[in-house]
């Protein structure tokens, strides 16, 4: 055939590629054999608003890695179209470039082991909301089905188990997995997990290890520039042995046949990954596209969570010390007000700091803020596991439960003593303790009585200090 006078027709970028074919059923080297001027000038006359190749010189039945980076994903559409015949299509966002392609590729002959197909594409700068949502009636099924539920949630964590579990199940997979990492600790999070019942896997809901975030630090380079990552064919393992020897050998390990990976990503930020172990890799194609889709809404609404709870953090903790703030006390308190029949042992200190108009007054307020600062430290060594709130400038409230009198009598008295090892902090402390919650504003009384009573005293033994 003459592929030059045939791709010369088209008038949208237009190339011609052959794929390798070897005895054992794998492919061998895929070579962009010619093109027609429309994809030869994106090549070599290609402006700063254009995709980048790796070369400006097109040279015909060049291997493809010669313009663009390795990449599973490509290589697998060219074989299905190319050796197995198939016309593909699919509307792509590659991480390696800021632009969306169309591409469409269509199964020409063969030539003994060789095989080819022609490869078409248009790139726009910005997203079609149009083409992103033309898909297969199963495809939109699936992503509507999770959009919906997104939607209507009122529970996160349930939704989001639901989610994995019909991914899992779309994928045909043994097990599915949505992961978070957190680049400010360095850590990793199993945000849900679904498996199926014969699934021999390894969970990762339990047995997530301390370095794996170093792990999820290489899977960028492995996914070299794409959005996502199919491993499922022996092309495709050869091409991870070479990338990451490392996640190689552990997905090895733990008889992992076939691997889907894709990050979450929102506002260019990624969240995390989504993936699917031993899935059914006859349905790669339409699990590709489904979860291509999918993730831009299942991150989005990991994102919004995750705003939430800040939001929800900010409303409710003391941006200087890090306890609760009087806000969440006064929620606390109301709470107690409406009852609790299963809560004991309800104990309340008031800690008032001595001393801070004069700091603020003589050196300055970022030596009284430290001050403050100080004194939550020093009530967090010794109320551990009770709740600690600043009510204001230099008061904080301890909200203790399930203990008894006993117990605060010796944590007021460890409070004392250990502020002596934080330079000039000084508390004035007055408690009280009940059964219950019955009578929480006489107890608030109490303790806020007795923590004044304490601050007279201290003052008429330090008469230099009064305010």
């Amino acid at each position: 055939m003459d592929f030059q006078s045939f791709v010369d027709m088209m008038d949208v970028m237009t190339c011609i590629i052959s794929v390798e074919t070897k005895e054992d059923g794998s492919y061998g080297e895929i070579r962009i054999v010619t093109g027609n001027p429309a994809y030869i000038k994106s090549i070599e006359y290609a402006d700063e608003e254009a995709p980048q190749m790796l070369t400006s010189k097109f040279v015909p039945n060049s291997l493809y890695q010669n313009y663009f980076p390795t990449d599973p994903n490509f290589e697998d559409f060219c074989f299905r179209c190319a050796v197995l015949k198939q016309p593909m299509h699919t509307y792509v966002h590659p991480e390696r470039y800021d632009f969306w392609f169309n591409l469409f590729m269509m199964p020409l002959g063969s030539e003994g082991n060789l095989h080819y197909c022609t490869y078409s594409q248009t790139v726009s700068k910005y997203v079609d909301s149009e083409q992103m949502s033309n898909k297969s009636a199963s495809i939109a099924n699936e992503v509507l089905n999770t959009c919906i539920k997104l939607r209507g949630s009122t529970n996160f964590q349930h939704t989001m188990d639901e989610i994995i579990s019909d991914i899992r199940k779309m994928c045909d997979a043994q097990s599915c997995v949505i992961l978070l990492t957190e680049p400010e600790t360095r850590k990793c999070t199993i945000l849900c997990e679904s498996r199926n019942e014969y699934s021999l896997l390894p969970t990762m809901k339990y047995d997530m290890r301390d370095d794996f975030y170093d792990l999820t630090e290489t899977w960028k380079d492995t996914m070299n520039g794409t959005n996502g990552l199919l491993i499922k064919s022996r092309n495709d393992w050869e091409y991870l042995q070479e990338k990451n020897p490392e996640w190689y050998d552990s997905l090895i390990k733990a008889k992992v046949e076939s691997i889907a990976l894709f990050p979450l990503v929102f506002n260019e930020e990624v969240l995390g990954y989504i993936w699917a172990c031993n899935f059914d890799t006859e349905k790669s194609v339409q699990i590709k596209e489904t979860l291509e889709l999918t993730i831009y809404f299942v991150a989005s609404e990991i994102a919004n969570h995750k705003l939430m709870d800040r939001l929800k953090i900010l409303s409710s903790i003391d941006m200087l010390t890090g306890v609760m703030n009087r806000n969440e006390m006064n929620n606390r308190v109301d709470a107690l007000r409406s009852g609790d029949s299963a809560l004991r042992g309800l104990g309340i200190v008031f800690a008032d700091l001595n001393g801070l108009k004069r700091v603020n007054d003589n050196e300055g307020h970022d030596a009284g803020d430290l001050l403050i600062k100080n004194a939550a430290m020093v009530l967090q060594n010794v109320f551990i596991g009770d709740q600690i709130f600043r009510a204001g400038g230099d008061e904080f409230m301890v909200l203790m439960t399930f203990t008894t009198e006993d117990a605060i009598m010796q944590k007021i008295d460890k409070a004392k003593k250990l502020s002596k090892k934080y330079g000039n902090v000084s508390f004035a402390l007055g408690y009280s303790y009940q059964n219950d919650a019955s009578d929480i504003t006489g107890a608030l009384k109490l303790a806020d009585q007795k923590m004044y009573e304490d601050k007279a005293k201290y003052y008429l033994e330090h008469p230099e200090f009064m305010r």
